[in-house]
């Protein structure tokens, strides 16, 4: 795998490092308790650049109306499938990383993480998830204690990448336009907690949706911001629904993720029925552009199937 990034402005090359540095940090804090002996062994085997700042095609344009700014793409694998767990083990990380660009100013790019085990990440080359054939391809290693290949990708026959996308719309597409018509009826009933809770719901599949189609995979996050990024590497056109030029812009954007838990859990959580209509309307617009991004993929899919 590359390990050469010298391509990268050096102010890029230094927030990577502390990047890098503070996915550590959060992982010796996350399992500094271990206790039982696979726990003490929990290690990180490669933490692995990919997507755009990987690729050289990023985008940084803060003076842009809309600020489109590309993010950093990171795998991190680590020797166990249990410490892929999000909730367990990175959940404090996801949330520093956040930190240090909204708030502190650390980092002056936004950079999100998945996690899987080695088995996970051979597993899915495999069976030709085409996302992971990406990383394999231009993947560039950040750290290394592992040095061995991952596994070689065996692709699907165009038929069953075109089946699986297609399952894949047919499924999501519909757990969206379900929650969506859930927060309707909330909207109507004047129960506006829950038409927040169902709205959240109804945008995660759209970008699961997206993800799914293009490359045959999706984190299992409920975390839209992280969602939402990865999606809109795959698209760009995807990143104009949601304007986050201004400080309330990328309020209310906040106001329907924090919706996944708060609405549910927490008494001091408002929302009005002004900002519902208002986030109402960007998901729309999000799903008709994901109908649109998904069915343009299954046509091409199909005409690449031999007669």
């Amino acid at each position: 795998m590359r390990t050469d990034l010298n391509y990268l402005p050096a102010a890029k090359l230094r927030e990577l490092d502390r990047v890098v540095e503070m996915i550590f940090q959060g992982f010796r804090e996350a399992t500094q308790n271990a206790t039982g002996r696979r726990q003490k062994a929990a290690r990180i085997l490669k933490i692995i650049l990919f997507g755009s700042y990987a690729r050289g095609d990023w985008v940084d344009a803060p003076l842009d109306a809309n600020q489109y700014k590309s993010d950093y793409d990171i795998l991190i694998i680590v020797n166990q499938a249990e410490l892929a767990d999000r909730a367990d083990y990175w959940e404090e990380t996801e949330q520093r990383l956040v930190d240090a660009y909204l708030y502190e100013k650390v980092i002056r790019t936004p950079a999100n993480f998945i996690v899987h085990s080695l088995h996970e990440v051979n597993d899915a080359l495999s069976h030709g998830r085409l996302i992971f054939r990406e990383i394999v391809k231009d993947g560039i290693a950040l750290y290394q204690s592992d040095d061995r290949e991952l596994a070689t990708f065996n692709p699907k026959t165009p038929e069953d990448v075109y089946l699986a996308a297609k399952d894949y719309f047919e499924e999501y597409m519909g757990h969206s336009q379900s929650f969506y018509r859930g927060f309707q009826h909330a909207v109507g009933d004047g129960d506006l907690k829950k038409a927040a809770f169902d709205l959240h719901q109804a945008t995660e599949p759209l970008y699961q949706c997206v993800m799914l189609v293009l490359t045959l995979y999706t984190p299992f996050d409920h975390n839209i911001n992280f969602l939402r990024s990865l999606a809109e590497g795959l698209d760009h056109s995807l990143f104009n629904v949601w304007p986050r030029g201004t400080r309330a812009e990328r309020a209310m954007y906040q106001k329907l993720k924090d919706a996944y838990r708060k609405a549910r859990y927490s008494k001091h959580y408002e929302i009005s029925r002004e900002e519902l209509d208002w986030l109402g309307g960007r998901v729309e617009d999000l799903g008709r552009k994901v109908h649109d991004i998904c069915t343009r993929r299954l046509e091409d899919l199909q005409k690449a199937i031999p007669a």
